[in-house]
């Protein structure tokens, strides 16, 4: 459970300073990476138009995991900042330990969305539960406060079917992330406020900002997690490429998604987004070209969105379909299968 934990906060780490607007998915749009050298197959499909919801399944391809869920924010509009609140359910299922993991991701928030600089926000409770043995972790992302002491900070614990807390997890979604043992956690918190590294802040006027157009400015990024002794590192953030500012403040795995590599074409589904002409050439730095089509393709999808409201005919997804997820029995997007025997044929004209 602490392994999956790690798992949970290193995907919300890779949307650190990725403020760029992505382009926005076609319904029917599908994406599929296979790492063999990583052991993984993947596919998603963008299964809604309006609300925008994409669907994702993993496996390993040694059968030693599944991995699923869906992508549906719910957004809010506060003036300064847009929050997404996450609806999509994620799962994993360890096959070899007969184990099944459900959470739901933190919300974000992009500050500044009017003036000032863009930056990422993450926090709220998220839940992991082992559904095979009732073990619980509760996650606490911490929003930055008035002066940033608590900014990107991440705190919580696990506890067994019986809610004795087995361990306390502590760190930054930004950067690592520890576990000890909650005797441990509760010494060193005891200690470090009879240190007095507790200090009261008194709010003055220069302080307090007024709510009118003024920036929210991301707050100093406080000293890096203070390391309790004895406690064991579960996972820290690799090192972006020396390049990432310029590549949309990708990680080095993002970036290598969208190379379309000699011999793919021959194999992809032709819905795949590698194949859809605004991006590639965008990628290949056609710029004019690439905002040409990307007026055609909306207009397409718009015409044909109004064709099926004429003639009343309903959409229907190739790769996914709505369902009872097995371990939440809520509702849920679920792989259909079918999408590795390579059989295009009837995969809709999208571009």
């Amino acid at each position: 459970l602490q392994a999956v934990a790690a798992f949970a906060v290193s995907a919300v780490a890779s949307q650190w300073e990725r403020t760029g607007k992505p382009f926005n998915p076609l319904l029917g749009e599908t994406y599929e990476l296979t790492r063999e050298d990583l052991g993984f197959r993947f596919i998603s499909e963008q299964v809604s138009h309006h609300p925008p919801i994409s669907a994702f399944y993993s496996e390993g391809l040694n059968k030693d995991f599944i991995f699923h869920g869906s992508i549906y924010p719910k957004l809010k509009f506060w003036g300064k900042s847009i929050e997404a609140e996450p609806r999509g359910t994620i799962t994993l299922e360890l096959l070899k330990h007969n184990e099944a993991y459900t959470w739901t991701n933190p919300t974000c928030c992009v500050h500044n969305v009017i003036i000032g600089k863009l930056w990422l926000e993450q926090y709220g409770t998220v839940e992991i539960v082992n559904h095979s043995t009732g073990d619980k972790c509760v996650l606490n992302f911490k929003p930055c406060g008035l002066f940033g002491k608590e900014l990107h900070r991440v705190e919580g614990y696990i506890q067994d079917k019986h809610k004795k807390k087995l361990c306390v997890i502590y760190g930054k979604w930004t950067e690592c992330l520890w576990s000890t043992d909650p005797m441990t956690y509760e010494t060193y918190k005891k200690s470090e406020k009879r240190g007095g590294e507790q200090k009261k802040s008194k709010l003055s006027e220069d302080v307090i900002k007024s709510e009118n157009d003024e920036a929210d400015d991301m707050p100093e990024v406080q000293d890096t997690v203070q390391f309790i002794p004895g406690s064991k590192l579960l996972w820290r953030i690799n090192c972006r490429p020396p390049n990432s500012s310029q590549m949309y403040n990708f990680t080095s795995f993002a970036v290598s998604l969208n190379e379309l590599e000699q011999g793919m074409e021959a194999i992809l589904a032709p819905t795949d987004c590698r194949l859809r002409p605004d991006i590639r050439n965008m990628e290949n730095g056609n710029m004019d070209v690439a905002s040409k089509e990307k007026e055609r393709l909306e207009e397409k999808q718009r015409a044909a969105r109004k064709d099926r409201a004429r003639d009343e005919l309903e959409w229907h997804t190739r790769w996914f379909h709505q369902g009872t997820n097995p371990y939440t029995g809520t509702s849920d997007w679920l792989y259909s299968g079918g999408y590795f025997d390579r059989n295009f044929s009837d995969c809709p004209d999208i571009y």
